[in-house]
């Protein structure tokens, strides 16, 4: 059995890959600082508790686990404290991730995954996005994804460690069969916030801006379940495990629901009726965001499982509702979509 080192094994997408890795036949080992992920969601590997930029917390889980391969989730990822704390994620993004290669440089490991992010592209500069539209992020978040991205290729060159990196939109819904699901703390993804009103956890939902060029006025994102992200990760380890040579692919589904079709799918699934307020526009959010993910239709043999809005927020409705045995995440005053 291949052992698959996943960094960030505890946060959301990271959880849901070490299920599709362990159904893969892989033995998942989590390396998680607990800062942001949560114990609870380690349920099919060994979890080594550690911090990306500790070469000594690094060299305990390469020494003992011996992983054949890498997949990289551990990041900060809220726009906006990378915005109001730029060091703090070059710090931990980008140098963590410095530190995580050396290490798989120096135990041998020569195939690596990379969870990275639409937010690399910036401002769309067509639509829907492909692989060679221009990487121009707009905030530092983005670009410490890009970053890593360039770093991945200059590792390969020096050390042969061959690599996927996967830019992926808009996770979205829960595991279909409810042992795991989204938990962020605070929370600021649109759907759990929808859901969040309509279980009265918070008075309404913040819509940033019905003003824009879209059918109804609100921004339009590309929706894909986590449980195909995962997918779309085992299926990237299985391509380098062939021998294919490096790559990078989009993981959307293709098409795009606006603000309000989310607020009203809500409401549909769950049969309770959401308040709205509608807000100023933010700065540096594009009205339409869509995925061409064809090239990963073809090259990962990927086609998502749940591609329906209705799907993706009843898994994520199922999973909220029950959440007996595990912490409550907070909600922010406004929500970011």
């Amino acid at each position: 059995m291949r052992t698959v080192l996943v960094t960030g094994g505890a946060g959301y997408v990271g959880s849901h890959a070490c299920k599709a890795l362990a159904r893969a036949g892989y033995l998942p080992v989590t390396f998680d600082s607990l800062e942001r992920g949560h114990e609870w969601a380690v349920k099919w590997g060994p979890l080594v508790r550690g911090d990306l930029r500790n070469e000594a917390d690094l060299a305990r889980a390469f020494t003992t686990h011996r992983p054949w391969a890498v997949m990289h989730f551990a990041a900060y990822a809220y726009v906006g404290e990378s915005t109001a704390q730029p060091a703090k994620y070059y710090d931990n993004n980008v140098g963590g991730s410095a530190k995580l290669l050396e290490a798989c440089a120096a135990f041998g490991c020569r195939n690596f995954v990379f969870s990275s992010t639409c937010a690399t592209y910036g401002v769309p500069a067509w639509m829907p996005l492909t692989e060679d539209a221009p990487q121009n992020p707009v905030n530092p978040y983005g670009y410490t994804k890009l970053v890593v991205e360039r770093m991945l290729r200059d590792a390969e060159a020096a050390s042969g460690i061959r690599h996927v990196a996967l830019r992926y939109f808009n996770a979205a819904g829960a595991d279909p069969d409810g042992e795991i699901g989204e938990a962020h703390d605070p929370e600021t993804h649109i759907i759990p916030l929808v859901l969040f009103a309509a279980m009265g956890r918070r008075p309404a939902i913040d819509i940033f801006g019905d003003d824009y060029p879209t059918p109804d006025g609100t921004c339009i994102r590309d929706y894909v379940h986590v449980s195909d992200l995962a997918a779309a990760h085992v299926a990237a380890i299985e391509r380098l495990a062939a021998g294919h040579p490096s790559d990078f692919f989009n993981l959307g589904n293709g098409y795009g629901f606006s603000v309000a079709d989310v607020v009203a799918t809500a409401e549909r699934v769950t049969g309770r009726t959401v308040q709205r307020n509608i807000c100023p526009r933010r700065a540096g959010d594009p009205a339409v965001l869509i995925s061409d993910s064809s090239k990963a239709r073809v090259l990962l043999s990927w086609t998502p499982r749940f591609p329906s809005l209705d799907q993706q927020i009843a898994h994520a409705w199922a999973w909220l509702r029950d959440d007996t045995n595990r912490p409550r995440p907070s909600e922010p005053d406004r929500s970011a979509t």
